[in-house]
């Protein structure tokens, strides 16, 4: 029988028991990183087929870049390299010898993208210039939890190229929103958007975006990022283009991914005591049909009316389950685990009875539905189940978001309950940072303008800005 330690009792446990036990991924020989099993895998699969739609929707086209960046592309640009720094892991040897150059592998791809795009920009006519690329970053973190911070994960990195600022602008926003979308679409995600304050932004970027999610642990997590990159980048690696009166002029890049990170928030978004709960349109399989029997000619009449029933969803993941060496109780349980949206039932009694029983996985519901009408209500269960785990989530984000006008009164909320705290910030990085020492809550999102008259919450100076606090991953 499946163990899942207590989500209320030790969180940081469950969550890595819903790893192990709904087979997603386990540990590598390399310290940090994990391998991706056939079912984890099979949902970053579709999340690549949804999102790269939605990527070229947006005029954008897929291409792959190096894994290795020389150091003289990647220190042009000194802010950026400063930012990652840390985290960089480096390539000294090569072939049985020292390179005469070191090679790092991309924690990012703005460098070696970038100073592609030297040469492929020329004139106006050749923005904007929008590229994509699928692909695996490195980066060495200190502390790692499988999905969520790995020193390898995978991800998508858009990279655009425009004319002003203002299309950059529009870019950035248009990626943002195209998160959002997806995130709620077909994740079942609620998520705040909004502006990165200076400190957190990327490093080199004019500014960064962001969908933050919020666990049922009370703590955020970043879903994805969005980031006007400006025209640093461009000065730096020397991208310039003729405009339409013949001037010489630098282009205004875009960056914006999400990643694998993407899993691990569903797992924290969605999960339950039982285990997974996976939202239609990412599962893997969406349906899984069990057979109940006792004897040997019993197992053949009922397989028969699983295969029959399987073969009248076409459209929809499924899954017959005919293992004789597992109970229909194991089986149960070993679906609950793995987040399977909806189970099927089907034995003898049902098959006098013309029906077969369905189980939802989000609210554990059982109901009997004659055989011949399940292939039509199946799928608009699916999306019924895909509704409510939106729509769980959101009521959850809502009854874990306030508003505090006094130290006191966040403290108390990220202590006693987690999730969001809005509070006016006079926008210094002294009094975020007296936030985050005492709390351990840094400022995940800027919002509206304080109301006039509103005081920072840590130094009792004029706010500037509303700003949402939370703990995070």
């Amino acid at each position: 029988m499946v163990r899942i330690t207590d989500q209320k009792k030790d969180f940081p446990q469950w969550y890595l028991d819903i790893i192990e036990q709904a087979d997603l991924a386990e540990y590598a020989a390399v310290k940090g990183c994990i391998v991706f099993k056939p079912y984890g895998y099979a949902i970053w699969e579709a999340i690549q087929q949804d999102l790269d739609r939605r990527i070229k929707a947006l005029g954008v086209k897929n291409a792959y870049f190096p894994l290795l960046i020389p150091e003289s592309v990647i220190a042009k640009e000194a802010k950026h390299i400063e930012g990652f720094a840390p985290e960089c892991a480096v390539v000294t040897h090569g072939g049985g010898k020292e390179l005469a150059e070191k090679l790092y592998i991309r924690p990012t791809s703005e460098t070696i993208i970038y100073a592609t795009f030297a040469k492929w920009i020329q004139s106006h006519r050749d923005l904007p210039l929008k590229i994509n690329q699928w692909a695996n970053i490195v980066r060495w973190e200190m502390r790692t939890r499988p999905f969520l911070r790995t020193l390898e994960f995978l991800w998508q990195e858009g990279h655009t190229a425009h004319a002003t600022k203002e299309e950059a602008d529009t870019m950035a926003e248009s990626a943002l929103a195209m998160y959002t979308d997806f995130d709620r679409e077909t994740l079942a995600l609620p998520v705040l958007t909004g502006r990165k304050p200076e400190h957190e932004k990327f490093a080199g970027a004019l500014y960064t975006l962001s969908t933050e999610a919020l666990a049922k642990d009370g703590k955020a997590i970043q879903a994805g990022t969005s980031h006007n990159l400006g025209q640093g980048f461009s000065e730096a690696y020397d991208v310039s283009f003729l405009d339409e009166t013949g001037k010489s002029q630098r282009p205004w890049m875009t960056s914006w991914g999400v990643s694998t990170r993407l899993i691990g928030t569903i797992i924290v978004v969605h999960g339950d005591e039982k285990g997974l709960r996976l939202p239609p349109r990412v599962a893997p399989i969406q349906v899984v049909i069990i057979p109940i029997y006792k004897t040997e000619e019993e197992r053949k009449r009922v397989l028969d009316a699983c295969r029959e029933l399987q073969k009248s969803l076409p459209a929809v993941r499924t899954e017959l389950d005919d293992r004789d060496s597992k109970s229909p109780g194991f089986k149960f349980n070993e679906w609950e685990v793995k987040g399977v949206p909806l189970r099927v039932e089907i034995g003898p009694k049902d098959m006098e009875k013309k029906q077969a029983m369905l189980a939802r996985r989000d609210t554990g519901e059982k109901q009997a539905i004659p055989m011949d009408a399940v292939a039509k209500e199946v799928p608009a269960l699916l999306e019924n189940i895909q509704q409510t785990l939106l729509k769980q989530a959101q009521e959850y984000m809502t009854a874990h978001t306030h508003t505090a006008q006094a130290f006191e009164e966040l403290q108390k909320f990220i202590d006693e309950e987690g999730g969001f705290v809005w509070a006016p910030w006079d926008g210094t990085l002294e009094s975020a940072e007296k936030v985050k020492e005492q709390t351990k809550a840094t400022i995940r999102l800027l919002g509206d303008t304080p109301k006039k008259g509103q005081k920072d919450i840590m130094s009792g100076r004029e706010a500037t800005v509303m700003a949402l606090y939370a703990k995070a991953y």
